[in-house]
């Protein structure tokens, strides 16, 4: 079934931002939704990296989204299918990114060391048009 345009654009503005999440960083899914401007939506961010194609034909893809980058917001990589936080971790290692294990097999980054939170994206920086211009 085709989204509807308002998905559509949200799909894509997630894709877009977590493009921006630097290599050996990590955020959450809630980080990403506050930076697009809706901090209620984290799970729609989930949903649309869980959606993710991996062909490369598709404009975003697996191979040029770090999907591998969000986390959820306590630090821990979220079970998605069998295996699937596992290869998250293994991915967020060979990027530098320490993963430690808890007695139950559960996979966590500490926010501390590698977290990416700011306030803006990067991207977005300077383009705030109500900024005062010194003259």
């Amino acid at each position: 079934m085709p989204r509807s345009d308002e998905a559509e654009w949200w799909f894509n503005a997630v894709y877009e931002a977590v493009q921006e999440i630097p290599a050996g960083k990590v955020t959450s899914y809630g980080h990403i939704a506050l930076l697009l401007g809706q901090p209620k939506r984290p799970r729609q961010v989930g949903i649309c990296l869980k959606h993710l194609p991996s062909e490369p034909s598709q404009h975003f893809n697996s191979g040029n989204v770090p999907w591998q980058r969000v986390i959820n917001s306590k630090g821990m990589i979220s079970h998605r299918e069998p295996g699937s936080a596992e290869r998250q971790a293994e991915v967020l290692r060979t990027e530098g990114v320490e993963v430690e294990t808890d007695s139950m097999g559960e996979f966590y980054v500490n926010f501390r060391r590698y977290g990416w939170f700011p306030d803006i994206l990067p991207s977005e920086e300077g383009l705030d048009s109500d900024d005062d211009v010194e003259g």
